[in-house]
């Protein structure tokens, strides 16, 4: 491109990805679980979705590729793990509304699994970012139950998660401190 005085410039195209948008909050979940086991804290992991392989192109070994495959089964919740003795299960997700959190991103075998973590004594909850606000919410399950039996709503709104949620500060390490919060709730029991 030209510009005026005859000066040329470069214009470095830059390519933009879209890959992954939405994975911000599992990220940051990830790298905090990772401190959590590194400075022997607490022990939980992400779980793999169960997948079927159906067909597999054998180039070589070393570059096989998985063209075909599919679900095994519905996936339960995203983390589960062990602190202070206590099993901790929860599903983590974003939400680009300002003001509502869809329900119907919570399938009902998730909420049935929660139900379940909770009736054995488990702790069970969500993590949910409100991305544009910058705001990061855990709600006990006992809560979500709450509000899925008193409310007609198909979302609940960011109000419910002001009232009832805690707030997950951001930190540098770890950075979504989700047990800080568990303490905060359970404190003598754990």
């Amino acid at each position: 491109m030209n510009y005026p005085n005859g000066i040329a410039k470069n214009i470095v195209k830059h390519n933009i990805s879209y890959k992954n948008r939405g994975m911000k909050l599992e990220s940051d979940l990830n790298v905090t679980n990772e401190f959590y086991q590194s400075i022997d804290k607490a022990y939980i992991y992400k779980k793999p979705t169960p997948i079927k392989i159906v067909h597999v192109d054998y180039v070589s070994r070393s570059l096989a590729t998985i063209t075909e495959a599919y679900f095994k089964e519905p996936s339960t919740t995203d983390y589960n793990g062990i602190y202070k003795g206590k099993y901790i299960d929860f599903e983590a997700k974003e939400t680009k509304s300002n003001t509502s959190f869809q329900l119907d991103n919570i399938h009902k075998h998730q909420i049935k699994h929660l139900k379940n973590v909770l009736n054995h004594g488990g702790i069970a909850f969500l993590i949910i970012r409100f991305v544009h606000l910058d705001k990061t919410f855990l709600l006990t399950a006992n809560d979500l139950m709450d509000f899925m039996n008193s409310h007609s709503r198909k979302s609940i709104p960011l109000s419910y998660f002001e009232e009832k949620g805690y707030i997950i500060r951001n930190k540098i390490n770890p950075r979504v401190d989700y047990l800080e919060v568990i303490d905060k709730i359970y404190g003598g029991i754990l």
